[in-house]
């Protein structure tokens, strides 16, 4: 193997978290955050988990993740020793699958139904490389949890080898699970969600983009309407070819809402192993991306927090940027209108394209 690829293959070990197990115990604690995740999957089920293989079809399920409330702000902590601890471990208090679509459409409905009218929104979180099942599904409900997110909390959860070394396999699977990430949003769409917010990390977001690209060209495109915004989140994803699927999709849904930062390792060295300069996550300037309606935000001024050395999901661990973001009345108002000392950064235009350079405020 060429040296700066086994570099580069360590250095990402972390790029999106070490992957852990699900831990389940029969009790939560007093203090601890409770979130229900929907979880879609194609991934393979075997041995009572599920792994790495990939499945043609979708399976639904249903988790009941408890939060601690001894860690950070951002931090996910996984159990350490062979007894998890709900005081200080993320923990899955109940679980279960759904025995057909229609099975699983049914309960989404009764959910959205039993929510406000104001809050009845689907977040659907697409992870990204390196990710097995448990670290998607407590990354999601940790950012849930920290965001203050109302509303259902939705997981799309992609056969990811959940190895550092397993990139090439990870691009193949983000390629593979298409279909089954449009099947997903067609079901929440036919159980009455008519407000679904879409977020896609590193890999994730390729994935969100090709799937969105194909439900415009299938002519189908209702579900698109259903879309409340889309959240790109260190995207790695090539930028002509990002030009491409963007040309495919327009109209973008919007809010269009891109996070990029050039302090994010992880894409420098995922854009050194496929021969390109830079990707989508960490673009300079707005110039290349300009004849689209998108809001790039960049957050290279902020720091990544606990485990997240690479700055490749400072947007789910910094601290001060969830503080800062939990303020913010929602990523689609106009830039114009949002007060420069809450965004506190500099504003750019250049054509359709807004880019705010985000700093911490000052205590």
């Amino acid at each position: 193997m060429p040296r700066f690829l086994l570099a580069a293959l360590l250095f990402l070990t972390a790029a999106c978290g070490t992957p852990p197990n699900i831990a389940m115990v029969a009790r939560s604690v007093p203090d601890a955050g409770m979130r229900t995740v929907f979880v879609a999957t194609n991934r393979a089920f075997e041995d009572q988990h599920f792994t790495a293989g990939r499945e043609s079809g979708v399976e639904y399920a249903r988790f009941e993740v408890s939060i601690p409330p001894d860690r950070e702000l951002g931090e996910v902590t996984w159990p350490q020793g062979p007894v998890p601890d709900p005081v200080t471990d993320f923990v899955v208090t109940d679980a279960g699958s759904y025995a057909s679509p229609g099975v699983f459409r049914s309960d989404i409905r009764d959910a959205l139904q039993a929510l406000p009218p104001e809050d009845r929104e689907v977040v659907v979180f697409v992870h990204g490389y390196n990710n097995n099942f448990a670290s998607g599904l407590f990354r999601i409900a940790q950012m849930a949890h920290d965001y203050e997110a109302p509303g259902l909390t939705a997981h799309f959860a992609w056969p990811s080898a959940g190895t550092p070394f397993g990139y090439v396999f990870d691009r193949e699977s983000a390629a593979f699970s298409r279909d089954a990430l449009e099947e997903f949003l067609r079901d929440l769409h036919a159980a009455g969600a008519r407000r679904i917010l879409l977020v896609g990390h590193s890999l994730g977001a390729y994935i969100t983009m090709e799937t969105l690209r194909q439900i415009r060209i299938s002519g189908n495109d209702a579900v698109l309407q259903s879309l409340s915004g889309v959240v790109l989140i260190s995207p790695d994803i090539d930028i002509e070819v990002f030009q491409s699927q963007a040309r495919a999709v327009d109209p973008l849904p919007q809010p269009f809402v891109v996070f990029t930062s050039s302090n994010d390792r992880a894409l420098r060295l995922s854009a050194g192993i496929t021969g390109r300069q830079n990707r989508l996550g960490n673009i300079g300037t707005p110039e290349d991306v300009a004849e689209f309606d998108v809001l790039l935000v960049d957050i290279s001024a902020f720091r990544s927090g606990v485990g997240d050395w690479t700055n490749h999901a400072t947007v789910a661990t910094s601290p001060s940027l969830i503080q800062m973001f939990r303020g913010l009345p929602e990523f689609g108002q106009d830039s114009a209108e949002i007060p420069v000392d809450l965004w506190s950064g500099t504003i750019l235009t250049v054509r359709n394209a807004t880019q705010i350079l985000l700093s911490p405020i000052s205590q």
